[in-house]
Formats: C-alpha cells, structure tokens, sequence
C-alpha cells in the first residue's frame, strides 16, 4: 500500500490504530521498495540482497510458463545466503509468519518455527524471544477487483493461534464487508487517473481496505497487551510495495516504490517523531540482526539503520528495478536520492503500460482503457499508453511528486543527471546486475549451465556414541532434524542443525536439507544403533 493513511498526511482512510502507532512510534516517510511488485521486494526483505542480484527480479518464476515457454525456476542466491528469519532462530528466537510467503523461492523448512494461518508467538515456549510478521492481504490490489468483499480468512486475526477455529471458504460479499468510510465521500485522485464514477469506487475501495487492515492490526497490538509484551516489543509497520493502483504497482515511480512505515519502540523511545532518512527494504535483514546485537553478515547489500551496528553514514541513494511481470517483460533501473530520481529505459521501444491480465481485472484499469480508446485522457492521464519510452527519465520528485515532467534533456539538470546515472552504473556493477539479461541465459546461469533446477543434495547422518551428527555435499544447505520417539510421537517443527543432537535409545533423527532455489533434499532417517 502507499502512504494513504493519515499519518502521512492522508486523512480520508480510519486509522484508529495506526494514528496510536504514528503517536507513539516513529515516522519514516522514505522506505522504498526494490521492485514495485510484492514477490522480488518480498525476496529482498528475506534476504538482504536486491533481487536482480539473486535472480529474484522476474515476477512470478514457477508461472505463466506456457507463455513464456520458460521452465519453472526459483532464485538462487550464493551458498552463505539464509533468511534473516532463519539466522533469527539460531539466536533462539520463535519466529512465525502468518502466512503469506512469496519470496520467489520456496522457504526452506528450517526458515520458520511455524508459517501458517495460525502462527503466532502464542505458540512459542514460555519466556521465549519471537519474531512474528502477520500479513494483512486487506490492501492488496485483487481487493479492487469486482465483485468486492472482504476475504473470510482476513477477519480482524481474531482467531491467529488457535487451530480449532475454522474460517469461512472465499470472499464476503459486498453486503457482509463491513463499510468503515462512508461510499458517497468524494476522494482526491492522482492526476494519473482520471476522476470518474468508477475511480472514485476504487478509491472507496483502496481507503475501506486501509480501514479494515487498521482493525486487524488492532487485534494484534491488543494481543500484545493481554500478554503483558508491548512494552518489551519492537513493533514495525510497512508495505511490501507502494499503493496497489494503475501505474502505480509494478512502476518504479515513487508512487509504486515508496511505502509508509512506523515503527513503535518499547516505552515511548523516539515517540512522535519523525525520520525522514531513505531507506530500502535491503536495509531490513541487517537491521534485524543489529537489534538483537548481532553484526550483518558480509554478504548482505543493504545497511543497518538502527541496533548496535547502526551504519555510521546515512542513505545517500535507493535503488529500484522492473523486469517482467506475470506474462510480459520489460527492463528498467531507478535510483533515487533524497530530492532527485533517475530512471533508465533499456527497452525504450516499447511502451510503458504492459498489458497484463491480472491488473486488467481492476475497474480503474478497465476505465483507463475505455477512456484511452475514446480519447478522454488529458496528457498527465495519457503519458502511461506513449508507445515508446525516454532512455533516460529524470524528476524533481520535491516539485513533481507525480513524475509526470521529464527533466531528462533539460541543460539546468545535467549535473544530477550524470551524478545519479554514474550511480546507477556503480550499483549494477556492484551487484552483479545485468539489465535486459535474456531470462532463459539467467536461469541457465542460476542453474550453474545445467538443463534442470538443481536438487540439494540428501544429508549424511552420522550416528556414533548416542550423537547424531549431520551434513550435506551441498554447499549453502541449510539443514534442519526432528526427533520421533521410540513411541512414534515427534518434534512438531524442524530444528535447525547447529551441533550434533543427543539421542536416546529407542530415538530417530530425521534430517533434510534444503539450499534456497534448489529443490529439497529426501527426508533421511537414522536412529540409534
């Protein structure tokens, strides 16, 4: 979502709990997403590394592959690479998630304790440090499409932890979807769209899911309190991309990169203010790690902005990228400093608007192309259908928020030009990024020259003197055990392997290992001799 919320200057949405959070945290009005899609950006989160670094950039890898006529394929980081949630649990943090994942590859069994509708830190030890992410999918673009309603499943998190409660199949109607903001509220639009009937709806639509995404947050702050943790928790608060409209997702215009974030901190450090320093969602992992006092490990791109191991200089850039998405390719880089954005077109002969389906299914999209065929876009509303795009592209993003005026040959802005494009040139080398890379040459590079997706290779478990000791041929697998008693009964999640594990007589390890983008190794089981 984009910053569509009163805290940030929007006041059309009700936000009860996010104006507490705002009131009590920190305002940061300058985190921006690598991609302006949720997977890659969701892939930098996990990991700490951009996405075009990893070969997580493309959209949707394991689909549409009968248009593409590519094969399946996941990204595949270098073998040091684990997910912040990973290395949080070898710390001795629960960590959950609940529950959408979408990394642009599949989380190894030991990224997570628990990953599921009903994870939460409920389920943790007692006493035990957590990490939990809780995804409202309120505010995600398909809560535009026809016909609207709220989905079951979402209902307020009321029931995130306990495993009796069963949710209702698919989508309210509209008549059961609560109405927060009232239908008849004439709302402001981007000059970008037109302001019609049916805009106006979405606009309905975009602000009553902000609504009802506020009263699922409150459940979870009110769980807080009932166990006595909010004032030991760090509390933050963010998008996976910028707003879920028509040119904004998927763009690498602010509008589609810029997300709003609070952080809330326990009792009432830095309450009230805000940090306008820019940040990128690279900066995620090794902040993570800074704040439970761990160093960010080397290979990690972004930089930490809060923790013991505070970066020592601020963000002087953010970087941004658009590769294909669903069914259709492009290729553009954006980099970005505090006033200026660069963006460079390697595909300036075709067209900016990418027709695909998933987004055709929004009433504001539909419009777009009505009025387009008719004629009835002013220029501001037309810019997004030109047939070919500028190489270079340059905004005031202070004066023209919108970018909508292309200062790119203009002689007073030469200078930033050539700064931001030398900048982009030394981000793209520095992470190995090749832009319009042929997707099928990047797979066969991801799959080290090979035909087919690698495979991890089983783990070796070793069992000597009551102590199971495990390891893997694969370089870079991360490796995970269980224990079933001699009674049958087994550990309910996979461990992660960090020494050899003390069994009993009567005990069997399972052990797995699983390296990110390769498939998953068998399920090994060895017991005491």
């Amino acid at each position: 979502m984009g910053a569509y919320i009163p805290a940030f200057g929007d006041s059309s949405a009700v936000t009860p709990n996010l104006n507490r959070l705002a009131r009590e945290g920190v305002i940061y009005t300058n985190l921006y997403s690598t991609s302006g899609v949720c997977a890659p950006s969701r892939a930098a989160i996990a990991t700490g590394m951009y996405p075009s670094s990893i070969g997580a950039n493309h959209m949707r890898t394991d689909s549409y592959t009968e248009v593409t006529g590519l094969p399946k394929y996941e990204a595949v980081p270098g073998p040091e690479v684990r997910m912040v949630s990973e290395l949080l649990r070898e710390k001795g943090y629960y960590t959950s998630n609940n529950y959408k994942e979408d990394y642009q590859f599949k989380a190894p069994v030991t990224a997570w304790d628990e990953s599921s509708p009903y994870a939460h830190w409920r389920n943790r030890a007692e006493d035990q440090p957590f990490f939990s992410i809780f995804n409202f999918t309120t505010t995600h673009e398909s809560g535009l499409f026809e016909p609207y309603g709220f989905r079951h499943i979402e209902m307020r998190h009321y029931h995130a932890g306990d495993t009796t409660y069963k949710w209702a199949p698919g989508n309210m109607t509209e008549e059961e979807t609560p109405v927060h903001v009232p239908k008849d509220q004439e709302f402001a639009v981007p000059p970008y769209l037109p302001n019609t009937p049916v805009v106006q709806r979405d606009m309905w639509k975009l602000y009553n899911n902000i609504s009802e995404m506020d009263q699922q947050l409150g459940a979870i702050l009110a769980q807080l309190e009932e166990d006595g943790l909010l004032e030991n928790t760090i509390i933050v608060f963010y998008g996976d991309h910028g707003g879920p409209l028509p040119r904004e997702k998927r763009l690498i215009y602010d509008s589609g990169l810029n997300t709003p974030m609070i952080i809330r901190f326990p009792n009432s450090w830095r309450a009230g203010e805000t940090d306008e320093q820019l940040l990128s969602f690279v900066d995620f992992a090794p902040t993570l790690l800074s704040l439970i006092g761990e160093k960010p490990l080397e290979y990690m791109q972004g930089q930490a902005f809060l923790g013991d191991y505070q970066a020592e200089d601020e963000r002087q850039y953010i970087h941004g990228a658009a590769d294909r998405f669903d069914e259709i390719t492009d290729a553009i880089r954006a980099v970005r400093d505090s006033r200026f954005k660069y963006i460079r077109n390697y595909r300036p002969n075709q067209g900016y608007y990418l027709p695909i389906s998933y987004r055709e299914q929004i009433p504001t999209m539909q419009e777009l192309l009505r009025l387009k065929q008719e004629g009835g876009l002013n220029d501001d509303q037309a810019q997004w259908f030109r047939e070919s795009k500028p190489k270079e592209e340059l905004y005031d993003c202070e004066v023209d928020p919108f970018e909508l005026n292309n200062l790119a040959e203009d002689p007073k802005y030469q200078d930033k030009l050539r700064e931001l494009s030398r900048e982009m040139d030394r981000w793209l080398t520095d992470i190995g990024d090749i832009p319009n890379f042929p997707e099928r040459d990047l797979i066969h590079r991801l799959w080290a020259g090979e035909d087919r997706k690698p495979t991890t290779a089983d783990p070796e478990v070793v069992v000597s003197s009551g102590r199971a000791e495990i390891t893997s041929a694969t370089a870079g697998a991360s490796l995970g055990y269980k224990i079933v008693r001699a009674n049958g009964e087994q550990s309910p999640d996979w461990e992660i392997y960090q020494k050899p594990i003390d069994l009993a007589d009567g005990e069997t390890v399972w052990a797995k290992a699983h390296r990110i983008g390769y498939n998953p190794s068998q399920i090994i089981k060895q017991g005491l001799n």
